[in-house]
């Protein structure tokens, strides 16, 4: 009932960066309880922090297209963090 279900910060170079608890339903471990999502359009940039993000972590989701056009990819870090990256498809 006091959770929250996103928290977001807007970047001075245009990413948004967003936090979430651990959604009910979902088993809740001390340490890695959130998820951080980090969304923008700027490809390299975007595909570079998900390499040092999973780098020696755990890939759940590799970052590639999915089916809504976006590129998207979920990961666990080295430190136990939750990350998912998503990269705005081009605008047509």
């Amino acid at each position: 009932a006091d959770k929250i279900m996103h928290a977001m910060l807007e970047t001075d170079s245009g990413f948004t960066l967003m936090g979430a608890d651990t959604p009910p339903g979902m088993e809740h471990n001390p340490g890695d309880n959130v998820a951080v999502s980090l969304s923008g359009d700027d490809t390299d940039e975007l595909r570079g922090y998900w390499q040092k993000l999973s780098d020696g972590g755990t890939v759940s989701v590799p970052l590639e297209k999915q089916m809504w056009g976006d590129e998207f990819g979920a990961c666990v870090d080295q430190y136990g963090i939750s990350w998912m990256v998503n990269v705005a498809a081009p605008s047509a």
